[in-house]
């Protein structure tokens, strides 16, 4: 135990320090410094520690915080049923196959069990009520169980679909149903083992309800496992609800997660999370649209045509279609959701644009993200800078009480965000609860 805290702080003390500006590398248009790829990579943990008694994140000016619920298993992702019930997938990595030991994978194992990464995945889906709108949820039940590392869910009509590790699977389901028992019915695989590096599948079905849209992350940082690993992957997957039949939708995105439809547009969003390795200030997590058979990039270049050469052999041809993306949200943050605040019950300045999980950074110094942010959006696109909406996840020492992961808007228009260190679901709204 002692040689691992001497690892880690001697890892802490190597790497490199950010030297941009304050949100210099934020918006439509990031600064990107040259590559600083040190011997040593930059290792910076927010040990998790959980939330102190009565201590609880922090909400913008005129909003108000409470623990829709506390005392969950690693909550991830949450899906809202149209009756108002809130589903929570309280979910981690699945058990890794034996590769045999490697240095780097071992200090990754250690700096993600610090982080709050390294708990067995309950598999699971737990229901939440809260009928008296008092933001606190008085009822409590197991929804689904036995699944395999769930992340996304999505409901059309009558059918529940969950995008587990490796597939997405189907339930029946009925109107104000608090549990499921009935066995799933596989409508398409994905990407999955053995390596699995990025785990999580989001889900989003299109809005006639024909379609589901799933993301799958790439199984390394910038393909060093090789391109034959990466099939399938680090892209998001358009599916035939019907028949299971499924395209690649878009590619190049190394790491995307939450999904959302645009209002007025139409258009499909995601948050992807970028490269590491490049320094402290590369290279910026970004928000984008979606464009039916673009490519954003990953591995070969980062937002356009920036080349990352430590990626070979190059493809130059890749390269010069590779989409800019629309919005960089920093370096590092790890955006891993988001939701368009239409129906939002909060104040007017955050009524056009969307919300964002920032689940924070390992690997930079000083750390970023840990904290929801809210993009505001005009005609369509996002215009000017992320604005905070939860805070207080980091302790003045740098340990993390909690890290928001995925975020969605609850039927009366507040906000729920998922932490997944501090165990609880959160709600914001504009109002003191009753």
């Amino acid at each position: 135990m002692l040689a691992t805290i001497g690892l880690l702080a001697s890892l802490a003390a190597c790497g490199d320090t950010a030297k941009l500006p304050a949100a210099a590398d934020m918006g439509a248009n990031p600064t990107l410094p040259q590559p600083n790829k040190t011997l040593i990579p930059t290792v910076n943990i927010a040990p998790a520690t959980g939330w102190p008694s009565r201590l609880m994140p922090v909400p913008m000016a005129g909003l108000s915080v409470t623990a829709l619920a506390s005392g969950l298993d690693h909550p991830r992702w949450i899906h809202v049923l149209p009756n108002g019930d809130v589903l929570v997938a309280e979910s981690n990595k699945p058990p890794k196959a034996d590769e045999g030991f490697s240095l780097k994978g071992w200090i990754i194992g250690v700096v993600m069990k610090r982080a709050g990464a390294g708990v067995p995945s309950a598999n699971r889906i737990t229901l939440l009520r809260d009928a008296d709108g008092d933001g606190v949820a008085e009822m409590r039940t197991v929804f689904l169980q036995g699944l395999n590392s769930p992340f996304g869910m999505a409901l059309v009509g009558n059918d529940f679909y969950v995008a587990n590790t490796d597939g997405v699977v189907r339930y029946p389901y009925q109107a104000g149903q608090t549990s499921i028992t009935a066995p799933p019915v596989t409508l398409t695989e994905l990407a999955g083992g053995p390596i699995n590096h990025h785990w999580t599948k989001s889900l989003i079905a299109s809005p006639d309800g024909s379609k589901l849209y799933a993301t799958v992350g790439s199984n390394s940082n910038v393909g060093e496992a090789g391109m034959p690993a990466e099939e399938g992957r680090a892209a998001i997957w358009e599916i035939n609800r019907q028949t299971g039949v499924k395209r690649l939708f878009a590619t190049g995105l190394r790491n995307p997660n939450g999904m959302g439809w645009a209002p007025g547009t139409g258009q499909l969003w995601t948050v992807v999370n970028e490269r590491d390795e490049l320094g402290s200030d590369l290279v910026p997590d970004y928000l984008t649209s979606v464009k039916d058979g673009a490519f954003y990039g990953w591995p070969y270049s980062y937002f356009g045509s920036n080349v990352d050469v430590r990626v070979q052999p190059p493809r130059p041809d890749l390269v010069a279609r590779a989409v800019v993306p629309d919005y960089a949200l920093g370096a590092h943050v790890a955006p891993l959701g988001m939701a368009f605040s239409e129906g939002s019950a909060l104040p007017a300045n955050l009524q056009s644009g969307v919300f964002v999980g920032e689940h924070g950074s390992w690997n930079r110094k000083p750390h970023s993200g840990y904290k929801v942010v809210f993009v505001p959006f005009r005609n369509g696109k996002p215009d000017g800078l992320p604005v905070d909406v939860l805070t207080g996840f980091l302790s003045p020492e740098g340990k993390a009480y909690g890290r928001p992961v995925g975020v969605a808007m609850d039927k009366r228009g507040g906000l729920l965000v998922a932490d997944d260190v501090g165990n609880v679901i959160w709600r914001v709204s504009g109002t003191v609860p009753r």
